[in-house]
């Protein structure tokens, strides 16, 4: 048992340095230029959220280069009953435009998915422990099977577990998202919890906001102007 100790404790230190490498190795790659890939489309994962968001985020999805984004999977939360109903009719639409992407394949392989909320609005903040555990449960899973180069999403909650689940399958090398953030445009002066952590974590490859002094505020981002 002591042996077993003493090779512990000297272990440790070089597991602790590993791991301290590869977070710094992320750290420094995270929002760099795409690697150029040999499939010319990325599996692109749109995060959805209730109401303004869902409006937002399908109102830029409208004007992306969809033919170099796709297959696009669609996540909303549980309880969320009206923004995939909205994806798929958009989605439909673009099928009728007859847009393709580039490897052929039609839109129509657009996939619609829901994540499990980490808190509602209103719960209290002991039983959302639980449920926290069972959304960041989710979106392993969900991340392990979609596997996405690039994640879009505008500040709904239900995006942190997912952009989390993404970095840290980046860490431990199994998959690497390009995470790009977009604040909602009625965050004008401040920062949305969501958009607050993942600037500050450093999780995000690229955040954008459409206000000026929002820009100024938070040097990192990018201001892109009104998308809306």
């Amino acid at each position: 048992m002591e042996i077993f100790h003493f090779n512990l404790c000297r272990i440790l230190p070089f597991i602790a340095s590993a791991i301290a490498i590869r977070v710094a190795y992320v750290f420094y790659w995270t929002g760099k230029p795409l690697k150029p890939s040999a499939s010319k489309s990325l599996r692109t994962l749109i995060i959805l959220g209730s109401g303004g968001h869902t409006a937002e985020m399908l109102s830029i999805v409208n004007i992306l280069q969809k033919d170099r984004l796709a297959p696009r999977f669609y996540v909303a939360a549980a309880t969320d009953n009206m923004s995939l109903q909205k994806a798929r009719i958009l989605e439909e639409s673009l099928i009728q435009q007859g847009e393709n992407n580039t490897a052929g394949k039609k839109i129509e392989d657009s996939q619609f998915m829901q994540i499990y909320r980490s808190r509602e609005v209103g719960q209290s903040y002991i039983t959302s422990i639980w449920t926290t555990l069972v959304a960041i449960s989710h979106a392993l899973w969900l991340v392990f099977v979609m596997r996405p180069q690039v994640i879009i999403c505008n500040g709904p909650g239900t995006c942190i577990p997912l952009c989390a689940v993404a970095f840290l399958f980046k860490v431990v090398g199994f998959s690497w998202s390009s995470i790009f953030y977009v604040e909602s445009i009625a965050r004008v002066r401040k920062f949305s919890l969501s958009g607050l952590l993942l600037y500050k974590l450093h999780l995000a490859d690229r955040i954008f906001v459409q206000w000026p002094k929002l820009q100024k505020e938070y040097p990192r981002t990018i201001y892109v102007g009104r998308l809306m």
